[in-house]
């Protein structure tokens, strides 16, 4: 009885992670892991593959609106691609635990970042020397696109170890490093997952680790969510969505500190 239920945690979630740009899988793993006593390897498999349908959705609707760096989100899958089959080939061989500790912690200092951030700026001072103007723009500065790449490479290893989209961390990445606005940060986030998501699945279901049935009753709720966050989220003023996104991120960290303490 309580598998038909995953289409309406499936809407719930695609709605708010798609709002902010993020898989989902923060809540899909626990949902799966404590709701329905999947091993760990089997929910971070399951929730990854829901989550193609959840950035798919998304970015078909932020694609009618206009706020996907395209040429960005490709060359940031260059490296987060190998990182999430990288990630889900080691949930085969060792203990995620440290790994997950050091994620949560991280994603803590991050959160606590954006948050914080319009307090420690003006909106002249970000307008001028923070966010990019364009794509065009931040394709100038090689400094800020290359470093960006670099470091997505720990967005899609935390996908595929994690089963996360990998937006927990691609977004801040985008924001904080390549000073992309949070609005274009997060559709661009979407974009990039499906090719994130796509690889770590690969490897997932080579292990073993995905149950098709209940990724598809997640999937068929989160398309739905996902056009609903995504649609919510251009009405949400970008401090206001840096905020939800810095709280989504606490939560998101509690609960890996949780997972691997």
């Amino acid at each position: 009885m309580i598998e038909y239920l995953l289409p309406l945690f499936g809407f719930l979630i695609g709605t708010i992670a798609s709002m902010v740009g993020i898989g989902g899988g923060v809540f899909i793993v626990p949902l799966l892991a404590l709701l329905y006593g999947f091993d760990p390897s089997q929910a971070v498999g399951t929730s990854l593959t829901s989550i193609i349908f959840t950035s798919i959705a998304s970015t078909l609707n932020y694609s009618r609106q206009k706020r996907i760096y395209y040429k960005t989100g490709i060359l940031l899958a260059i490296t987060t691609v190998p990182g999430a089959y990288l990630g889900a080939y080691l949930t085969s061989l060792l203990s995620s635990r440290e790994l997950g500790l050091i994620f949560g912690f991280f994603l803590i200092f991050v959160a606590l970042r954006m948050i914080a951030s319009f307090h420690v700026s003006t909106k002249n001072t970000e307008r001028e020397n923070h966010n990019v103007k364009s794509e065009a723009d931040l394709f100038n500065s090689r400094t800020k696109l290359l470093s960006g790449i670099a470091l997505s490479f720990f967005g899609g290893l935390a996908s595929g170890l994690l089963g996360i989209g990998g937006g927990a961390l691609l977004v801040p990445i985008m924001t904080l490093v390549m000073a992309i606005p949070i609005h274009f940060a997060v559709a661009t986030s979407m974009f990039t997952m499906i090719f994130t998501s796509t690889s770590g699945v690969t490897q997932h279901y080579m292990l073993g680790n995905i149950q098709i049935a209940h990724a598809l009753a997640l999937a068929l709720g989160t398309i739905f969510g996902a056009q609903l966050g995504a649609y919510s989220s251009k009405r949400i003023s970008s401090k206001n969505l840096r905020r939800i996104f810095g709280i989504v991120l606490i939560i998101v960290s509690i609960r890996m500190i949780m997972k691997f303490v």
